[in-house]
């Protein structure tokens, strides 16, 4: 079964509030987030890190960081340790990501069984959006053990395949400004 995880981590300080629950199109990024993993095929979808008590309203399970304050990194991780299987793993800001989006995604980490990682890609590489297969594990653990915390240098580290995907769809939210179309 593939499990979708919303990393909710970060931002509340240049947003005034956590990330996750700022609305966009009258909806909390992270349920905007979560919605696009189950129109994916994910069977469960759970929220990574953040306060429970702050991200209780969104209705889906939470769990804990097992690094928090350690960025995404972290996140990635602690989704990769919580999940019985490949999960795809979708930061809380981008909120105009769509299931078919995901799809993309999911079909090209199917078609190439030996892939770590399948990472969506505009025109930069977006780590804050891929399938991650439990292979992946072993070479974060030990890339954040040795200190780094940047996903997209573990992402050189591990058989990652990047997958194409329009660049309207991972348009991230980081301050109130993004906000305006």
């Amino acid at each position: 079964m593939l499990t979708g995880a919303v990393l909710t981590g970060g931002g509340s300080r240049r947003m005034g509030r956590p990330k996750a629950l700022v609305e966009v199109a009258g909806a909390p990024m992270a349920r905007r987030v979560a919605a696009a993993l189950v129109a994916a095929g994910c069977g469960s979808v759970v929220l990574v890190g953040g306060e429970a008590g702050e991200l209780g309203g969104l209705g889906l399970p939470l769990v804990p960081d097992r690094h928090p304050g350690a960025g995404p990194l972290g996140g990635v991780i602690t989704a990769l340790e919580s999940a019985p299987g490949e999960v795809v793993v979708v930061a809380c800001d981008l909120p105009y990501l769509t299931g078919d989006v995901l799809l993309t995604i999911v079909r090209a980490a199917a078609a190439d069984p030996a892939a770590d990682v399948a990472v969506a890609r505009t025109n930069v590489v977006e780590p804050g959006c891929a399938l991650w297969r439990p292979t992946a594990l072993p070479v974060a653990l030990e890339a954040f053990e040795s200190g780094e915390r940047a996903v997209h240098r573990v992402l050189r580290r591990l058989r990652a395949i990047e997958v194409a995907v329009p660049a309207a769809a991972l348009r991230n939210i980081n301050t109130p400004d993004d906000l305006v179309p």
